[in-house]
């Protein structure tokens, strides 16, 4: 991945003024009915260890901007999971603000290989969470399903709304099979645009955060999907939140607006058709 580094504008003073412009008409401006979105953004955040998920919070609320959450049950700051206790308060509270949800699997489990062995379709997959962390298994469609169904069986359970018929597969690693997999049982996957590729999944030192800010606000169009985390493990110098609100006010500045993807218009008319019955589940994921 190459870092961007064309802006002539200070960036800095781009994105500190433009926040503190924000800030005081927010203050001094009572809210009003919200516009429709004309120019669109999907800005969504899968799971991690959630030590930046309040900050993040704070700046969506304050940005009055919606965005998807993929969620699995991972490993957090705290030792409790992302879809744990410890975090239904936080998971209720951003349901309340109007924000979007859907599975990213209960034990954010990478697909590795299709195994074509006999008649039922088989895949190498590797949980990096859960009782299996690490282990090489081999599930079945209707394994990877279940997985699926548990994050979103406890979505609903604790914020209180049906999540969207979706996924993330983790990493965005996936074939075209377990592509299919999952949509015959009622999951369609969601990747990114190349320029919503936040970067904050990235070492710090090569890409450090006003590189990728200056790269996100130079190429992220209208329509584009984009991807970051509530907290990576491995990165020194966090994305989130100091790169969130300026990149949200300069995206902003240049007309855009942000949607969740019960908007976007490749998902729309699947969302309405396939909703989610998670009735047929029998593991809480409690």
């Amino acid at each position: 991945m190459r870092a961007a580094t064309e802006l002539r504008i200070p960036l800095k003073a781009v994105a500190l003024s433009a926040v503190a412009f924000c800030l005081s008409a927010a203050a001094q401006t009572p809210q009003a009915p919200k516009a429709p979105c004309k120019n669109p953004v999907y800005l969504t955040f899968d799971t991690g260890h959630m030590g930046v998920a309040p900050l993040i919070a704070e700046v969506l609320q304050r940005q009055q901007v919606q965005v998807t959450f993929f969620a699995a049950h991972e490993k957090t700051q705290q030792g409790d999971g992302s879809l744990g206790e410890h975090w239904a308060p936080w998971w209720k509270a951003r349901a309340a603000e109007g924000h979007a949800f859907a599975s990213h699997t209960w034990d954010h489990a990478y697909w590795r290989a299709d195994l074509n062995e006999g008649d039922v379709q088989r895949f190498r997959i590797q949980p990096s969470s859960g009782e299996q962390s690490g282990k090489s298994l081999v599930w079945t469609a209707k394994d990877y399903c279940q997985n699926l169904q548990q994050a979103a069986r406890r979505l609903q359970d604790l914020t209180g709304q049906s999540p969207l018929p979706l996924f993330r597969a983790p990493g965005g690693k996936t074939s075209a099979k377990l592509v299919a997999a999952a949509r015959q049982c009622g999951f369609a996957h969601v990747g990114w645009a190349d320029a919503g590729f936040l970067g904050d999944e990235l070492p710090s030192e090569p890409y450090t955060n006003a590189k990728l800010l200056s790269k996100a606000l130079k190429n992220i169009r209208e329509g584009d999907i984009l991807v970051a985390h509530l907290g990576i493990w491995s990165r020194k110098d966090p994305w989130a939140p100091v790169v969130l609100e300026p990149l949200i006010v300069g995206l902003k500045a240049r007309g855009l607006c942000f949607a969740t993807l019960r908007e976007h218009p490749e998902y729309r008319a699947w969302i309405r058709q396939h909703p989610l019955n998670l009735s047929v589940l029998t593991v809480s994921g409690k």
